[in-house]
């Protein structure tokens, strides 16, 4: 399927989603801007919201090497998402697509290549009981907190280093989702099992399946708006909120380097990810810190030259970030990042650390938005690098 039979299917897709549903009775109601189109059936026997978005991003990089600034204009992100219920409340649905060259990306087999990677969620999720969901299809799994936050609700304009190197991103499978309380403190368990190969894997199983458990703790109560999801205090909590996170992931038998992600290589092995971080809100006053530690007991080096140097290996290692903001009653927030990442030194991959400072003026929440920050990145033995971003964000 090349780009323009992709981009057509999509388009009759989702115009004959709009079409069925006008002229079958339904009615349009609580849309406004950055909520999406919401309708429901007559019967009341499934509801749909449409809502998309897109992030136009410059960026611009030194290079040291041949001492010249390097930048570029490209469109980040553009989504389409659909969600609502089917039947009944209970049983609810998501399906979001991706349709950016970023998005899309083409790092499966050699053989795909050229497949069109485009779908990022296609999830059904059954609320069988009582603070109980059964999730199946393919969409995030329960790993560190930034990667878990959307795109859209970054404070930020990307995530950081750890989140780039560690991250479990997307599977498809089934995870359990429990919550419960005691007092006003908020338990959150949840439990997966998924291919382990990561998003639109159409082959069979390429190696063992991939386990995640993760534990969220919420001492003072929940979060104005999902607030624990959402970069930024920008429902600006009247008392402080805290959430505690920890999460282990188990992919046995992977074979990508960085598990869900990465390129394929030519020997297997079992990666473990443990996770930890934590979210503080007040008045609007964010801070978020998260560590990552990978490992692969049997090495993670897969193959090596004669020479000797590294030429297939697993991401393993462990990297920290921290960071914090402060947004103004004029909606302007100002934050600072720092992250460092420190590989296995088998693995011959660099460490690296990075510092950033952005400015974000938020116009209509996450839906309307302006961000831009200034990285410094520090590589042992070679010169600083600085990057400048610039991004504009639009979600109806």
């Amino acid at each position: 399927m090349n780009y323009r039979k992709l981009t057509g299917t999509v388009f009759i897709f989702l115009t004959t989603i709009l079409w069925s549903v006008s002229v079958s009775g339904q009615s349009i109601n609580n849309s406004r801007f950055g909520k999406g189109l919401q309708f429901m059936a007559a019967d009341s026997s499934f509801s749909l919201k449409f809502s998309t978005r897109f992030q136009t991003l410059y960026q611009g990089v030194t290079d040291p090497i041949a001492e010249e600034w390097d930048d570029r204009f490209l469109i980040r992100r553009a989504r389409l998402k659909f969600e609502g219920f089917v039947y009944t409340p209970n049983l609810e649905y998501k399906i979001e697509l991706g349709l950016s060259n970023n998005d899309i990306g083409s790092d499966l087999l050699p053989q795909f290549d050229f497949a069109n990677n485009i779908v990022l969620d296609a999830v059904a999720k059954w609320h069988f009981a009582p603070r109980w969901e059964l999730w199946v299809g393919q969409t995030k799994l329960p790993g560190n907190r930034e990667r878990i936050i959307s795109s859209q609700k970054m404070q930020f304009v990307d995530r950081s280093l750890l989140n780039g190197r560690f991250n479990i991103d997307r599977d498809a499978g089934v995870q359990l989702h429990h919550e419960h309380r005691i007092g006003e403190v908020i338990f959150r368990e949840v439990a997966s099992v998924s291919t382990g190969e990561g998003r639109n894997i159409a082959v069979n199983n390429y190696g063992g399946y991939d386990y995640t458990a993760k534990l969220e703790i919420f001492p003072f109560g929940e979060f104005e708006g999902d607030g624990a999801y959402v970069g930024s205090d920008v429902y600006r909590e009247e008392t402080p909120k805290l959430a505690i996170a920890a999460a282990f992931d188990y992919n046995e038998d992977a074979a990508r380097s960085r598990g869900q992600l990465g390129d394929f290589l030519s020997e297997q092995r079992d990666l473990r990810t443990f996770f930890a971080d934590a979210m503080f809100k007040y008045r609007g006053f964010s801070a978020m810190a998260e560590y990552a530690n990978s490992t692969a007991p049997e090495g993670p080096v897969v193959l090596r030259t004669d020479e000797g140097i590294v030429e297939e290996t697993f991401v393993t290692g462990s990297a920290f970030n921290i960071q914090g903001g402060y947004l103004f009653d004029t909606d302007w927030e100002v934050a600072a990042r720092y992250t460092t990442y420190n590989p296995t030194e088998e693995t011959g991959l660099r460490p690296q650390e990075q510092y950033t400072l952005g400015v974000s003026k938020y116009i209509v929440g996450h839906s309307l938005k302006v961000q831009s920050d200034i990285t410094l990145q520090d590589q042992p033995g070679l010169e600083n690098i600085y990057m400048y971003r610039w991004q504009l964000e639009i979600a109806l």
